[in-house]
């Protein structure tokens, strides 16, 4: 149940967003560049990142939500929970663990960050427009965790959660809020 009144008890982020168009059109446009834009992590990557982000940081509306989004862009399904099992293991590719490894303690400790950890990324043939995306799409995560735990939003259903991700992955971000388009 959200701790805003005036929130319906299954709102979620775009209760916020609409609300709040002033703020939230800049952030996604913002958003629709990170995740969509061209970037050496595919879409479907920087999804499977933003969601291990929210699922070691536990906030369970998020993971459910943008698991589902890195599922409709072609994640197989199941992987991210590999990843928050445990990173050496799940069947990702060794080129994408020191990323992996880098949001996590990103997420967990980033007080501890040095420069071993981007070193490592570097050293796996990813550049800095790489981890910089993986870094900023760590950023955007924790920031969505406190406006999505901040007003008390109830994780949707993984059915509710397919059905927008993959009006996510047709639309963008700016897109669905039809306030948010430039034609709109």
């Amino acid at each position: 149940m959200p701790f805003f009144k005036s929130h319906p008890d299954n709102a979620g982020p775009a209760n916020v967003f609409t609300a709040y168009p002033e703020i939230y059109r800049l952030w996604s446009e913002m958003s629709q560049a990170l995740m969509n834009g061209p970037s050496p992590l595919s879409s479907g990557e920087r999804e499977m990142i933003a969601s291990f982000t929210v699922g070691v940081a536990g906030c369970k509306f998020a993971y459910v939500a943008h698991s589902q989004a890195a599922y409709a862009h072609g994640v197989k399904e199941g992987l991210i929970d590999e990843l928050l099992t445990d990173i050496e293991t799940a069947d990702i590719g060794d080129k994408l663990k020191p990323i992996f490894r880098f949001v996590k303690k990103l997420t967990l400790t980033p007080a501890e960050m040095s420069q071993d950890d981007a070193d490592a990324v570097f050293a796996a043939g990813w550049d800095e427009k790489a981890l910089h995306d993986a870094i900023a799409v760590c950023a955007r995560m924790c920031f969505m965790q406190r406006i999505v735990e901040g007003h008390g939003f109830t994780p949707m259903s993984p059915e509710t959660a397919r059905r927008n991700a993959k009006k996510r992955a047709e639309l963008g971000y700016v897109n669905l809020y039809p306030e948010f388009r430039k034609d709109g």
